[in-house]
């Protein structure tokens, strides 16, 4: 096994890698910029390296610096968590020049799947529905057009190197056409540095799935049930669950087929997830696929009784899967709820500052994913997510009552969060009768704010 793993993130996913490499007894080295100098990461790994100032360019997505610190301490290998470099084909092909172990994928699978015109593509060729849209880019407004003409509006015009809801524009007539796909790659050239657009039909008012899929380089690969993520804000997750409410068991059999068709298209290793939505009707196609580790990856465990973490390390070293797709067996119910540094008030305006006074649940069937403690600094440089807080009960109804139970525990003073609008969220009948789809939050934000648990 790996004697020494650098984990290339920061806060609780950092915390969580280096959880699963103390149980395995794996070194770690923690970097960590100028401002995070005090985070629970850099005091709970075994070695430390300052790598840079606050902003991400400078710090996490410095690949010379992270790398030199891989070197300069002898790592084995580097964990790259999600989000900053997790995705980048770049940062994984450098490590391989560099013979210091990725935890993820391929930097070819990375490059294939990250374009996600060419990953439609590749998901037609091995029969995985897709979104009726463009065949590959669309170079500029004349080639979105005669899209257009195919598919009609309403359409969605998305960064080929997208993510996070950048470089995506929904378009409802023509004349926003022109507005949309310009600005759109202009969002994804500044954010991605590649102002590449392809062009999907809209489908309103669908539900969002994904599926964790493990894949080992022996050509294993099994998927351990899907997640629903439909309870979304402008694209941003706030509220997942697995499995997924009101999904027969056919339904989630043909959506497990094809993600493991999906993973197969490209002799995906690692851990990923494949992304689906669901229209009104049912039918069900492939948006993207995810080439790491989730935000969401507890509630997987929860259910599982796998470690994601420990797979992704097992899987990084050349072990083979010790389990076939029979074996998996999931159980019960499992819910999170992603607490954010945010005004839900005043538009989910992210809010930094300092923690005076914190309390989090415990309890039967409650786990915590976080970093923050009472002192601690949010600095206004980095995602708003401050905590997870996931719940498991033998059914949903219990892993909603826990959940409330938990979220009406938790005490979190000196910054605004969003803790009373999840459990505004939980009291509703649509999440109740888990009747909902990924434009509820927008179309009903009055009603949640303005009433509470009484919709």
């Amino acid at each position: 096994m790996f004697n020494k793993i650098l984990v290339a993130n920061r806060g609780e996913i950092a915390l969580r890698i280096i959880r699963a490499c103390k149980e395995m007894d794996i070194q770690t080295v923690a970097i960590y910029s100028q401002m995070d100098k005090d985070s629970l990461h850099v005091n709970f790994a075994d070695e430390a390296i300052c790598i840079g100032k606050a902003l991400p360019k400078d710090s996490y997505l410095n690949i010379e610096n992270i790398i030199s610190a891989a070197i300069g301490t002898k790592a084995d290998a580097i964990h790259p968590g999600f989000g900053f470099l997790s995705e980048s084909a770049k940062f994984a092909g450098i490590c391989e020049d560099c013979q210091i172990k990725f935890i993820g994928p391929t930097s070819r699978m990375i490059r294939k799947m990250g374009d996600k015109a060419k990953a439609r593509e590749m998901m037609v060729k091995a029969g995985v529905p897709v979104v009726p849209g463009s065949d590959g880019v669309v170079k500029d407004l004349r080639g979105a057009r005669h899209v257009v003409k195919k598919i009609g509006y309403p359409i969605i015009i998305k960064a080929v190197a997208g993510g996070g809801g950048r470089g995506m524009r929904l378009v409802w007539e023509e004349a926003e056409l022109k507005n949309a796909f310009l600005t759109a790659s202009q969002e994804a050239l500044t954010a991605f540095g590649d102002g590449s657009m392809y062009i999907e039909k809209y489908i309103q008012t669908p539900r969002h799935i994904e599926f964790q899929i493990l894949g080992d380089k022996f050509g294993n690969i099994v998927h351990i049930g899907e997640r629903d993520c439909t309870m979304q804000r402008r694209h941003q997750k706030l509220i997942e669950e697995s499995p997924s409410p009101n999904m027969s068991e056919e339904k989630r059999k043909i959506m497990g087929e094809h993600a493991i068709l999906a993973a197969k298209a490209v002799s995906y290793e690692n851990a990923g997830t494949i992304e689906f939505i669901i229209d009104k009707d049912n039918n069900h196609y492939f948006i993207e696929m995810n080439t790491r580790i989730q935000v969401e990856h507890p509630v997987t465990e929860m259910v599982s009784n796998i470690d994601l973490i420990k797979e992704q390390i097992k899987i990084a070293f050349g072990e083979k899967l010790k389990f076939t797709q029979d074996d998996i067996k999931l159980r019960g119910h499992a819910i999170e709820c992603r607490i954010n540094a945010e005004n839900p008030l005043l538009n989910f305006r992210p809010a930094a500052g300092k923690i005076t006074e914190l309390y989090l649940p415990g309890g039967r069937g409650v786990r915590i994913e976080s970093s923050i403690y009472a002192g601690y600094v949010i600095p206004p440089t980095y995602d708003s997510m401050i905590a997870k807080i996931i719940t498991w009960g033998e059914d949903r109804q219990e892993a909603i009552a826990i959940m409330k139970r938990a979220l009406s525990e938790t005490v979190v003073e000196g910054i605004s969060n969003n803790i009373e609008f999840q459990l505004d969220l939980l009291y509703t009948t649509a999440f109740e009768t888990g009747k909902f789809d990924t434009t509820y939050i927008e179309t009903n934000l009055d009603q949640i704010l303005g009433v509470g648990g009484d919709e």
